[in-house]
């Protein structure tokens, strides 16, 4: 099993993720966006799976801080355009566990995803 977890460091949520995941013994990489930077190609294989609204984090000072006219007009090509240059609009974390993707973080997710 392949296990990536995408997003930045010093994230809370994030370092909830990697708590969980170091208790469990899971073993994992890390791909820290902010500091490594996306691929488009990347960005495109989520949006594969994950809708744009999903994969954007539409509460954070990121997304605010938008025009309105990308926010009002949110979809596969914005998102990524958006996920490329503004990697911290992302949500977080995103897990990618042998090309399956997940988005945020929940124990009861993560439990369901490992335990499976």
């Amino acid at each position: 099993m392949t296990i990536k977890i995408y997003g930045i460091k010093n994230c809370d949520t994030m370092k909830k993720a990697f708590n969980w995941l170091n208790e469990q013994g899971i073993q994992y990489e890390f791909h820290d966006y902010k500091k490594e930077g996306l691929s488009q190609s990347l960005v495109e294989s989520w949006l594969k799976q994950l809708p744009p609204e999903e994969l954007i984090n539409k509460r954070g000072t990121t997304w605010r801080k938008l025009d309105d006219e990308v926010k009002n007009n949110l979809n596969k090509t914005t998102a990524k355009k958006i996920a490329v240059e503004h990697t911290s609009a992302i949500k977080r974390p995103l897990l990618d566990v042998d090309g399956q993707f997940y988005l945020g973080f929940k124990p009861e997710l993560y439990a369901g995803i490992f335990n499976e």
